[in-house]
């Protein structure tokens, strides 16, 4: 036998008689928790933004009926109401952002060393 094998073969007499056994003593990890207070952006209460929508969509449509005439007044108009919508949501959107509150959390993770 090898200086190696007997090594190997004490360890593992040794690791038997503890009643530890070897994956669980390689497996073994320190772990520590470390914390940040993080700053968080508050939910506004109409986080999709549908007023501002339906708003700009309604204002969008009436002021596309007052151009064109026969099927381009429709045109007209439906081209009004979407873009009406999606500059109403932008406008909602900004004003939201600009008036939002704020809170701290603590957030945690494990670290392992």
């Amino acid at each position: 036998m090898t200086h190696r094998t007997i090594c190997n073969a004490a360890f593992a007499v040794l690791l038997l008689a503890s009643g530890t056994s070897a994956i669980h003593a390689q497996n073994y990890h320190h772990v520590r928790q470390v914390c940040h207070d993080v700053r968080v952006q508050d939910r506004p209460r109409d986080n999709h933004r549908i007023a501002g929508t339906a708003i700009g969509a309604v204002a969008g449509g009436l002021l596309g009926h007052q151009v064109g005439g026969g099927k381009g007044k429709t045109l007209a108009t439906v081209g009004g109401a979407v873009a009406g919508g999606y500059v109403g949501n932008r406008v909602q959107k900004n004003n939201q952002d600009n008036h939002a509150g704020y809170h701290i959390e603590r957030r945690c993770h494990d670290v392992h060393r």
